[in-house]
């Protein structure tokens, strides 16, 4: 399982890596192999503000479709295009060319709340 360091954790298994006051938000390592190959991804909430916990959009994979769940609150500025031709980029490099969305983060102290890549580690092994 590939986990990167400097990136924060949810326990739905999204992957948060801050940028200045925004972030890119995508699904773990482990959580593409569980889903499969994902054949399409759906954000219908650029330009939304969300709250932590709200679903931003769903994954489909060839057996199973799952929603996608904001890690911090914040507004959803911008989708990866590129999944909408190759949505297989998620399974095949899920933390870089396979990120979802990127926001403006309302409150970065919810950062904090996030695990850290040990602390993932740890919980994904269960």
């Amino acid at each position: 399982m590939n986990i990167k360091e400097n990136y924060r954790y949810t326990k739905d298994h999204e992957w948060l890596n801050v940028v200045g006051e925004e972030a890119f938000i995508g699904v773990s390592d482990h959580a593409q192999g569980e889903l499969g190959d994902i054949v399409f991804i759906e954000v219908p909430t650029v330009g939304e503000e969300l709250e932590k916990g709200e679903s931003f959009g769903t994954i489909e994979a060839v057996k199973t479709v799952a929603d996608i769940f904001m890690p911090v609150s914040g507004e959803v500025i911008e989708f990866n295009d590129d999944l909408e031709a190759n949505p297989e980029l998620v399974n095949q490099d899920p933390y870089e060319k396979g990120w979802i969305i990127k926001i403006k983060l309302s409150n970065p102290d919810e950062v904090n709340e996030l695990m850290d890549a040990a602390a993932y580690e740890a919980f994904a092994a269960h």
